[in-house]
């Protein structure tokens, strides 16, 4: 079992014995009660965003969680499972890809001409490249949107770079941008662990799982009623201003919260609901507030990860089984049927034999990888020219195993599949998708006219269906 494979199963039995540790319970025998509390207390101080919380941060921490130190290692280990905090990670933008290593290294190869690879010039790279600058900085996390990219770091900064704001492209044929690392001062004194960006809006966690959103001075705000113009973060108000938010998920025009609770966890959504991607049984809603999915509760399926696709949304359960709801363009839900909605969260019968153990919800598409590393797909095949039966597939409208991924022999721990599209026809390319295996090896298929697959394709293609390895050190 590896580390993946053992952090999970950590977090599935904090949970199953949720209810034993509640503040108000007394177990069967106190002093054994006592020693757990004790040690998941002593786990948690190993964590290096837990270890610089001061005492009464701990305190506060600790009652938000239920009252108990078992939920508060649970919080932590969830989180660090769905946004791999201090582990190798992958994330495929739009035009261009970015890579953390376990020891905090950034790479990023593709589209440049915003400076959004972070390497201090516009130049497209098509090798993967280390960002220098942040020397001395460890990354835990990144987050990719369309022409920049924010990374957090093992304390809490956030570093920004690319495009600075969505709304200046189109309107002039200019705009201005970062092209190195650039500390978010806005942020201070807000210990950040995980940012998400969307087309119109950016979101980040802090460790005390609280949610800030900032537009692009647009009027997508979500969540905050602040002038148009506002570009400040903001925390999010509504329900979830005093609950525990473990995990985000941002695309386009929407956000995706799952909260922590000692019975549980939730999922709720804001922004856009066109097609039905809030998941509340109305399609055409728009919501400025954050919103429980409640059909959770109606299909007795407990989240424990989300991921936001472009037009659609995937989460997967505790048990291992996939849900997903939204416009199914291309079949990209994976219920058999295509360019119809789901308005609420429909379990994926196509997988009901498989426990999956991660997702990735992109433009059209859907990967779920399942707990033994295989790895399933549906949605649009011809984006990616993806295989399936040792063919092409225009469109797969039930999961399927990816001939060429299985061909790898490998062990698939992460997919990261570019979740927005090409809106105003920037040049950009068709999406693509990043693959890291148990082993460490890193491999890459799909749209690469950028150098977003980390190599030149040849003169004429545009896409490559067979991953290819791509050499980064570090990854295991």
């Amino acid at each position: 079992m590896d580390a993946t494979d053992s952090k999970a199963s950590v977090v599935i039995k904090l949970h199953q014995t949720v209810n034993e540790t509640s503040s108000n319970s007394s177990p069967s025998n106190p002093a054994t009660g006592h020693s757990q509390q004790l040690a998941a207390l002593d786990t948690c101080c190993q964590k290096a965003m837990f270890k610089s919380m001061k005492h009464e941060e701990k305190e506060k921490l600790k009652q938000r969680c239920g009252g108990s130190w078992k939920l508060v290692l649970g919080y932590l280990l969830i989180g660090e499972r769905n946004y791999r905090r201090e582990k190798s990670q992958v994330v495929a933008g739009l035009g261009h890809s970015i890579v953390v290593t376990a020891k905090g290294d950034v790479y990023s190869f593709g589209a440049n001409s915003s400076g959004q690879l972070g390497l201090g010039n516009t130049e497209d790279q098509f090798e993967p490249c280390l960002i220098r600058s942040l020397q001395g900085i460890r990354i835990t996390q990144a987050a990719v949107g369309c022409r920049q990219a924010m990374l957090v770091s093992d304390t809490g900064s956030v570093y920004k770079f690319g495009q600075d704001a969505f709304g200046d492209w189109g309107s002039s044929g200019t705009y201005s941008y970062t092209s190195s690392p650039k500390l978010l001062e806005s942020l201070e004194g807000i210990f950040v662990v995980q940012a998400s960006i969307g087309g119109y809006f950016s979101a980040v966690l802090s460790r005390e799982g609280q949610v800030y959103t900032f537009s692009w001075g647009r009027g997508a705000r979500l969540g905050h009623r602040s002038d148009l113009t506002d570009v400040e973060p903001r925390l999010l108000s509504g329900p979830l201003e005093n609950a525990l938010v473990v995990q985000i998920a941002a695309s386009n025009c929407y956000l995706l919260m799952l909260a922590y609770q000692p019975t549980g966890m939730s999922v709720y959504s804001v922004g856009c609901g066109e097609g039905g991607k809030l998941g509340h049984g109305r399609p055409k809603e728009n919501l400025g507030i954050p919103k429980l999915v409640e059909h959770f509760h109606v299909l007795d399926v407990k989240p424990l990860s989300i991921s936001a696709g472009a037009f659609h949304c995937a989460a997967l359960a505790l048990d291992g089984r996939v849900v997903t709801w939204g416009w199914s363009i291309r079949g990209c839900l994976g219920h058999g049927n295509e360019d119809k909605c789901k308005h609420l969260p429909a379990r994926v019968e196509g997988l009901k034999d498989v426990k999956a153990r991660h997702l990735s919800a992109g433009a059209y598409t859907t990967f779920v990888v399942a707990d033994n590393g295989d790895v399933y797909f549906f949605g649009w095949g011809r984006s990616l020219d993806i295989q399936v039966d040792g063919a092409e597939k225009a469109t797969v409208l039930t999961p399927k195993l990816p001939t060429s991924i299985v061909a790898l022999n490998e062990k698939v721990v992460q997919i990261s599949a570019t979740n927005a599209t090409d809106w105003f026809k920037q040049g950009l390319g068709c999406p693509h998708a990043l693959v890291l295996t148990e082993s460490g090896r890193l491999y890459a298929f799909g749209g690469g006219t950028k150098g977003q697959l980390g190599v030149k394709l040849v003169e004429g293609q545009t896409v490559r269906s067979t991953p290819d390895r791509v050499d980064i050190d570090d990854l295991a």
